[in-house]
């Protein structure tokens, strides 16, 4: 499968990437290489091979038993940043998304 300039663009767009034209092209030829070699291992034969979990114990699960929270500020003691009684963040989204 290849992989357009305009997918690519859509791709970037989505995930919030500005892309200088260089980028682009290169990310059009490097994805359409990965979704090449994914649609190749399609034609893998794989009857003889067990599902993922056939062959592993389940794996135990400690007992749920109700405990304390955690302290507001022994949670907040190693954080960098912080407001009041929360952990601050920085801002990653422009207004508006």
């Amino acid at each position: 499968m290849n992989l357009s300039r305009s997918d690519v663009l859509h791709v970037a767009r989505l995930s919030a990437l500005a892309l200088s034209e260089a980028e682009v092209a290169r990310m059009t030829s490097e994805l359409s290489a990965i979704l090449n070699y994914v649609e190749g291992l399609a034609t893998v034969d794989i009857s003889g091979v067990a599902e993922a979990g056939e062959t592993l114990a389940p794996t135990p699960l400690a007992p749920d038993i109700p405990a304390p929270s955690l302290p507001t500020e022994g949670a907040l003691a190693g954080a960098p940043d912080r407001s009041g009684a929360f952990f601050q963040v920085p801002r990653i989204l422009e207004e508006g998304r």
